[in-house]
Formats: structure tokens, sequence, C-alpha cells
């Protein structure tokens, strides 16, 4: 891992990424070649492909953010079957908009023939690739050897984490060496037995990484001078939160304790930084509704026509500093949704949830009104969604460090939105708070432009809809 203005990317992401973007590049050269193949001397025979970078650029470019959004370089597990399908749609949605492209810009025009030839070759060439992406990423050599201090709870989730990354992950657990008085919840075949000091044990299975899996850290038996040892040898020594924010995209929250919050880097604001997400809030909130204003229109028409009551809906919400504003939505429940008074999480298949409401809150037109609340100052484009005052006031009593995340403004989308599902339950709740603390931790231009790219799919495949 290696982190982009504080952000974690995975190196052989990062890798796979550069390889495809240049193959993209060099697509559109092989095509001309192959297409004149015959004609290579007469430059007035193919003057019309000349000059190819432009081309090239644009292909690369715009195949490469439609890979991003299509989640082709997410860093959790997926079935191999479905980066293959992902990649098709991809390239055709490559294929339409390269079409509009040429339309649109005609110096960009190579020839249907040689984009043919270049179109084929890219294909064929990134499935190779991504086929030896898979075989390599799962072989052991490739991968950090880490040990880990502790076989407790703590360690526990180290040993899960491994497990459910099916050999996609980029470290491989090497072993968990047991401290004194330690009940054991990892895998007994993993846990060493040697009593040599740390040094000699961490050299003898040639380790990268130690990672400190205890919590009491002073009682707990933690061998800090062995530990000091490894460190001036060379290895690396890192935390149990630290290693679940690199190696997951979240803050663990269980790992998590004030004095993590206070020393480590992040959680940190100022007016440069406050500046510049503000300008990127009005460019970006201007644009989309530009974009979406027709849509706007049609779903307003179709709300009214399809049940009796207001277009828009409005709801308290909270916001930075713990501060009450009321959050714009297109209305998608009947006007009797909660004629008790008492406010509810929305279930799978909500039968308050009208006909129309049922497809914009599947495809996220439902949130396009809150574009004005950006305006407004009082959301961002990017961050932790907005709860509602009763929900915060129980969760806050139930989750430790929850009200952490009202340190920055609210989002129409987020880290969290993009990561995991609708959070209608406690635990739920939990498992988005440890994306929105990893947000608010590292939250920067660069993140927000990522959350945004992978927001795409999350629309295109209602990713966490309800």
């Amino acid at each position: 891992m290696i982190r982009i203005f504080k952000h974690y990317i995975s190196t052989s992401l990062l890798v796979l990424g550069a390889v495809e973007t240049l193959i993209l590049f060099l697509s559109m050269y092989v095509g001309v070649g192959i297409r004149f193949w015959g004609h290579l001397r007469s430059v007035s025979y193919i003057g019309e492909a000349l000059p190819i970078y432009p081309k090239a650029i644009a292909f690369a470019a715009i195949m490469l953010g439609i890979m991003i959004a299509m989640g082709l370089y997410q860093r959790e597990h997926q079935p191999q079957a479905w980066h293959y399908g992902r990649l098709g749609v991809s390239f055709i949605a490559g294929l339409a908009a390269m079409t509009l492209i040429f339309y649109a810009v005609p110096q960009l025009f190579l020839g249907r023939g040689a984009f043919s030839i270049a179109y084929i070759v890219a294909f064929a060439a990134i499935g190779i690739v991504r086929f030896s992406y898979f075989k390599l990423t799962g072989y052991n050599a490739n991968k950090r050897r880490v040990l880990v201090l502790g076989t407790g709870t703590r360690a526990a989730k180290i040993d899960a984490l491994e497990k459910s990354g099916n050999g996609q992950q980029g470290f491989r657990i090497v072993g968990y060496l047991a401290l004194q008085g330690a009940h054991h919840f990892v895998s007994k075949d993993k846990i060493l037995t040697d009593d040599a000091p740390l040094c000699a044990i961490a050299k003898k299975y040639d380790i990268d990484e130690i990672v400190i899996g205890v919590r009491d850290r002073r009682d707990g038996g933690l061998p800090i001078y062995d530990v000091l040892m490894c460190k001036l040898s060379g290895i690396d020594i890192i935390d149990l939160p630290s290693f679940f924010e690199r190696e997951t995209g979240y803050v663990q929250l269980q790992a998590m304790n004030p004095s993590w919050m206070i020393f480590s880097d992040g959680f940190d604001r100022g007016p440069l930084r406050d500046t510049s997400k503000r300008m990127f809030d009005l460019i970006a909130s201007i644009l989309l509704l530009a974009i979406s204003l027709p849509v706007m229109i049609i779903t307003a028409v179709l709300i009214k026509l399809d049940s009796p009551g207001p277009i828009l809906y409005r709801q308290e919400r909270v916001g930075r500093g713990n501060a009450p504003f009321d959050v714009l939505k297109f209305r998608s429940m009947r006007t009797d949704a909660e004629k008790d008074g008492k406010p509810r999480w929305a279930s799978q298949n909500d039968d308050r949830v009208t006909r129309v409401g049922r497809v914009i809150r599947k495809l996220r037109i439902d949130e396009l009104p809150q574009i004005f609340n950006v305006l407004k100052g009082e959301m961002s484009f990017v961050g932790p969604r907005p709860e509602r005052p009763y929900f915060v006031e129980q969760l806050s009593k139930q989750i430790p460090f929850f009200m952490c995340r009202h340190n920055v403004k609210p989002g129409i989308t987020g880290w969290a939105q993009i990561r995991c599902s609708y959070g209608a339950s406690v635990e739920e709740a939990i498992e988005k708070l440890q994306y929105d603390l990893y947000y608010v931790k590292n939250h920067s231009l660069f993140l927000d432009l990522v959350v945004l790219a992978q927001t795409v799919q999350v629309i295109l495949f209602g990713k966490g809809s309800r």
C-alpha cells in the first residue's frame, strides 16, 4: 500500500492501472500500424490518422474513467467473473462514448478500420493482463510477511480479514505470537511456539511487518524493548487500527481509542482545505444541476401524477458541528409514511415507498434536490450521509465515537455509500461509521474525486439502495 494525499492505494492495483493505461494508449498506434501496414511509407495515405497521440490520450482517459466508475479498481475481493463481466460492460460503454466523441470532436476521429483493430487489441490485452494479475496476486511470494503479536479477540480480526480475502489481499499472516496470560481466539495451527527473542523469530520467518494486536500494551506482556530492536533492524511496526485502515479502507471501531486518534495523522481541518472543498462543491453542484435538470423536471411530474402530496420532502438532519438543517429530497414515500410520529429506517421492499419512489430510490434520483443544500453550504458533495436527530441521539449512546462523523459537512454521496450497504440497523450503522471515520480522518480533494468516480457504479448497480 502507498498513500496518496493520505488515502491508501493498493500498490498492485496502481501498477495494474498504469499497465492498462499504457495498453489503451499504445493500442491506438497498433491499430493504425496494422490497418495501414502495406502503406506505412505513404504518409498521405494515412495522413487522416495523424497525429495519433491526441486520439490515444482521449481513448485511454475515457476508458480508464469508465473502468474506474465500473469498480474495476476496488481493493476488496470480488470473484473473477465479476471483473470480466464489468470489463465487458466497460468496453461496450467505451465504444458508445468514443462514438460520441468522434462526432463531437472530428479532430479525434481515427477511422473505423483502425479504431476497430485498436479496440479489439485493447480489450484482448487487458483481458490477458487481468488474468495474469489474478494469478500473480495469489502467489504468497508477492505478499508482505506479517507477524501478529497477540492471539486475543483483536488479533482474531486479522485472522478473519485474511480468510475473507480469499488469497487476494496483499499480506500473508506467517503466525501469531501469544503474550502472557492471553486466551487464544485465532487458528491454533498459526500460533508460533518459539521461545527465542522476538528479533530472532522475525529473522527466522523472514518477517516484513509486525502488527501489535493487543489492547493493553503495558500490562499485556508486550516486549517493548524487543519490538524496538525489530524496528531498528528494519522491520516495520504497525498498530492494529492503522493496519486495518490501510488494508480495508475503514477505521476499525473496536480497535480505536482516543490516544490513537490524537496522535495519528488526520482528523484535521484548516482554512485552505475548507476553501478548496467549498470551491469544489460549488463547481460540482452547478455542473450536476445543469446535467440533471431535465431528469429532475421529469421526476417532479411523475411524482405529482403517481400519488397525492408534495413533490419535495423536507426532513431535519444533523450537519457539521451537530447543527440541524432541513435536507431536500424528492418524495419517494406516501405522505402517511410516519403517521405514528416515530422515525423508522427504510427496510428492504418497504411498503411505504411509492411506485415512482421505488425507481428513483434505486437510481438515487431522490437525492438530487440536495444539490441546493450544497449550494447553500449546509452540505458538501462528498461526506458522511446526514442522519436524523432521533437516530443520532440513539446511535451516539450505543456507538463510541459516533459524533466524530460530524467534524465535516455531510454529503450527497460518501466513502461509506460506495463501500457498504444501506444502514438500517445499529450493526449496519457501526459498519458505516467505520468508513465515515476513515473519510473524516483522511478527507481530501483526491479522495472526493475517488468517491465521485466510484459513485457511478453504485447508481448503475443499485448498491445499498432501498
